[in-house]
């Protein structure tokens, strides 16, 4: 890609500006008003500040575009003909939880939907993390970029020597955290390489589609956690798959992104504990 579409501007010059603010209530993080939503899910004065950020800034690019927020929820577009075609997913921040404890791995994850005869399709995301100074994108078509680099998943065929990223099921209930432990317990008794809990499912996403994990799996994710993430990582070739069976992964419960080389055994391991 020689240069991000106009799209792609938009959406970094918003998340660009909600930036700006995370890294300033990073620095007061003690001083946060929190309220508590759940169990090991909180939301922060900071969180709903830097939706505000992006949800003004890209209404005011794109008026007719539709919104799917964390926090504002949803918002209907409405473009010439009266129908939603276009809509925004947000996370103004992917990783509350880490930002909160002063922990400065966290980010913005923004997702361009397409509402089609088909259904509805990513067709563009953009992933900073503002502490790392790090903007993953892509384009479907176009491939997945880190900055101006070209991103491609590991070429890593032996699941013994793959690093997996994902969750803890910490929020979830009793039956959900008992099949987590036991899938977990049997990726690490010698069936991969590592495994490793960064807070963050839309960097854990980037991640996979830069080479620097092979996997990542989740169970109880939003699909503001994922839209932006799981297309960069298919522009990146990597895959993407509900393992319940979703058609379309952004709106699954539990999400499985990987390299070629060992997606069927992995797969196959963590299916057969669901």
């Amino acid at each position: 890609m020689s240069s991000p579409s106009a799209h792609i501007t938009v959406m970094h010059r918003a998340a660009e500006k909600a930036s700006k603010s995370l890294l300033r209530d990073l620095g007061e993080v003690e001083n946060l008003q929190v309220s508590r939503k759940g169990p090991a899910n909180f939301v922060s004065a900071a969180d709903h500040r830097a939706e505000e950020i992006i949800f003004q800034d890209l209404k005011k690019s794109r008026p007719s575009f539709g919104f799917l927020m964390e926090e504002r929820g949803e918002v209907k577009g409405v473009n010439a003909t009266g129908n939603e075609e276009f809509r925004f997913i947000v996370d103004p921040l992917d990783g509350t939880s880490n930002f909160l404890h002063g922990i400065p791995h966290f980010s913005i994850s923004i997702g361009l939907e397409r509402k089609t005869d088909a259904g509805r399709e990513m067709i563009a995301g953009l992933v900073m993390d503002p502490v790392k100074n790090e903007v993953f994108y892509a384009e479907k078509g176009t491939g997945a970029w880190l900055d101006k680099r070209r991103l491609r998943v590991s070429a890593r065929k032996d699941l013994t020597m793959a690093v997996v990223a994902g969750g803890d099921c910490a929020s979830r209930g009793k039956p959900v955290q008992t099949r987590f432990i036991n899938t977990l317990s049997t990726l690490l008794g010698g069936q991969i390489g590592g495994y490793r809990r960064m807070g963050s499912a839309a960097l854990d996403l980037c991640y996979v589609a830069a080479g620097r994990f092979e996997a990542f799996w989740e169970n109880g994710l939003s699909p503001w956690d994922i839209a932006a993430g799981a297309l960069i990582v298919k522009e990146a070739g990597g895959q993407v798959v509900s393992l319940a069976g979703d058609q379309n992964p952004v709106y699954c419960d539990s999400l499985l992104a990987t390299n070629v080389g060992i997606h069927q055994d992995l797969k196959k391991i963590i299916q057969a504990h669901l």
